[in-house]
């Protein structure tokens, strides 16, 4: 009995784990698009402003936000940013400036 609850636990992780990595990979496609037809511009950073950690091409979440596309981490982030959109965009800007500096 234990067994066949831990296997049911174990399989919906496995499909909830695949599931988010298709939405994941399914909303950078859309930014993509969207960005061509809109004329949006990527603000281009590599750096999640929410959490400050390097994102990661795998799992990268995007939102547009006044005409500039923004990249983070995962889609929790996204949720975070919208709450306080200018706070993050300012980290956003720090990071290029430092990316100016070091090259």
């Amino acid at each position: 009995m234990i067994k066949k609850m831990l296997l049911i636990i174990l399989a919906a992780e496995f499909f909830s784990a695949t599931g988010q990595l298709v939405l994941a990979d399914s909303m950078y496609t859309h930014s993509e698009a969207t960005q061509a037809v809109q004329g949006t511009e990527n603000a281009g950073n590599k750096i999640c402003p929410v959490t400050g950690e390097e994102i990661d091409e795998k799992y990268k979440a995007t939102y547009e936000y006044k005409g500039k596309i923004y990249n983070f981490c995962c889609e929790n982030c996204v949720e975070v940013f919208k709450k306080d959109p200018q706070k993050y965009i300012k980290k956003t800007e720090e990071e290029k400036q430092l990316d100016k500096l070091d090259n």
